[in-house]
């Protein structure tokens, strides 16, 4: 049999099959939007700490995964002869087989998701918690937008994926594209030139749909963006200067008692800390001492699990070891929001502007209006030196840049306590006197300061107290030309390489 060319072009302009490519465009379109918003519960679920809900997550996707599309989609449509009362939705074809497609893709979808949260780092998560944004808000603000960034690539894949299953959904006897072809070479016979034609609509929406998906993969990634200028606020008179909430007491931070154990391992050991406001204290010692599990433990990133810190003369935090038990998230959270933290690894939001980066707690919690906020974000630019970058990414910026954005990030906050890990550690030699100055500044603000450093001569200039950690326990403390002067012998043999002077 000859090949009929003119009938396989006029089937290009045939009503029915347009009307089933709009069909299936709509149908596949909105399993994958809904598989992405189901997926997304389901990898929160999978990653939840909780074993009930992770347990229930990974059951769903087990069984979805399992079983077979072309079988899901039976049932579904079939379910009303053993609940009646599901008529009213599943008799419709549409609707039957969008349950099953969403069922379906929802658990493969999940697992794309959860890759794409694995791909967020740790840091990140920490970072908002450190600006008392809650769950929700770190998720929202923070995770997701990362997440679907790296798994859009496979996601794009996923919806070709499903504009080719739709066709499965012509065994309920939906009008899409693959029943209207069936139902056309039925009468005429022409099976090859009805199918070329089925196969050019596929192939003419999985082209449109990858070329738009693409358009949005480049869209989203922050690396191809150019830095954009950022005009001074509009709001009227000097830029604000960032204003701390009235002192309280004597004592910016008192820790009684803290320890802190992983597993067999107790890492801190009994420690005792008062912090006045405006002191600045720096913790040293060797590595593997406890300070930075000190440190974290100062605004909860780490729970306690015995002792007590209290801030700005309020209860903050308490260990779970304690005979009344913790605190809980809602004191933790009202706390946390007085305390600044700066990392050692930055923890800037890589999808944010530096400018964004630095508003974005102060945006969550409507600390002001937006023309202040900004007001604000771009003074505290001009502080650190980085008013001219407010526009660019933090990959466009060199190491001690980022770091001063950190710092801007959490003054943002207009914090009680600023808490430093380790701030010039992940950076060259050159930049670290950049960061330096920018504390140097901040201490002679009054601004109440622990800092945990690796460089002994800033910390011996800075501060108005060293704290000498081994083993988990402090020690030596006391004012600097003190301590240097009483120095013990363990001190004395950390301190003998360097040079003070």
């Amino acid at each position: 049999m000859q090949f009929d060319w003119h009938y396989a072009v006029s089937l290009l302009a045939n009503g029915d099959f347009w009307k089933a490519v709009g069909t299936v465009v709509q149908l596949s379109l909105e399993t994958w939007v809904l598989g992405i918003v189901l997926g997304f519960v389901l990898a929160l679920a999978r990653q939840s700490p909780r074993r009930s809900l992770n347990r229930a997550a990974a059951l769903y996707i087990w069984f979805f995964r399992s079983l077979p599309l072309l079988v899901l989609l039976i049932f579904v449509y079939n379910l009303p002869q053993v609940f009646p009362a599901t008529s009213v939705l599943l008799s419709n074809p549409y609707a039957a087989g969008l349950i099953a497609l969403v069922l379906s893709e929802a658990a493969y979808i999940a697992e794309i998701h959860r890759g794409g949260l694995l791909a967020v780092h740790k840091g990140q998560l920490e970072a908002g918690k450190a600006l008392g944004i809650r769950y929700s808000g770190v998720q929202r603000l923070i995770v997701i937008p990362q997440a679907l960034r790296v798994a859009l690539p496979t996601l794009a894949n996923e919806y070709i994926t499903i504009v080719k299953l739709t066709s499965l959904v012509s065994v309920i006897s939906l009008s899409e594209i693959l029943l209207v072809g069936q139902q056309l070479y039925t009468q005429n016979f022409l099976v090859m030139e009805t199918m070329l034609a089925v196969a050019f609509y596929y192939v003419l929406i999985v082209t449109v749909f990858s070329y738009l998906l693409r358009r949005l993969e480049r869209h989203l990634d922050v690396s191809q963006r150019t830095p954009r200028a950022v005009a001074d606020s509009a709001s009227s008179g000097a830029a604000p200067e960032p204003a701390t909430p009235a002192r309280q007491g004597e004592h910016a931070l008192r820790v009684r008692g803290a320890r802190k154990h992983y597993g067999p391992l107790e890492v801190l050991k009994g420690i005792d800390l008062d912090v006045r406001f405006g002191e600045v204290v720096s913790i040293i010692g060797p590595s593997g001492s406890g300070k930075t599990t000190l440190i974290r433990t100062l605004n909860g990133l780490e729970g306690l699990d015995a002792g007590t810190v209290e801030l700005c003369g309020a209860p903050f935090l308490r260990g779970s070891g304690e005979p009344e038990g913790s605190l809980g998230p809602r004191v933790h959270m009202a706390g946390i929001v007085q305390v600044g933290m700066v990392f050692q690894g930055f923890n800037l939001f890589p999808h944010k502007t530096v400018l964004d980066n630095v508003l974005l707690a102060p945006r969550h919690h409507g600390h002001a209006a937006d023309s202040e906020l900004r007001a604000l974000g771009l003074a505290l630019l001009s502080k650190v030196g980085l008013r001219e970058h407010a526009g660019k990414y933090p990959h466009q910026l060199s190491g001690g840049q980022q770091q001063r954005v950190a710092i801007a990030r959490a003054l943002a906050m207009r914090p009680q306590v600023m808490l430093f890990d380790e701030p010039t550690s992940a950076l060259d030699p050159e930049l670290v006197g950049d960061v330096l100055k920018v504390i140097e500044d901040l201490a002679r603000d009054d601004m109440t300061m622990i800092i945990v450093t690796h460089e002994m001569k800033f910390a011996f200039q800075v501060s108005d107290r060293v704290v000498f950690m081994e083993a988990g326990q402090i020690v030596q403390a006391g004012a600097p030309r003190e301590l240097l002067d009483n120095r013990s012998e363990r001190m004395g043999r950390f301190l003998k390489d360097v040079q003070l002077a």
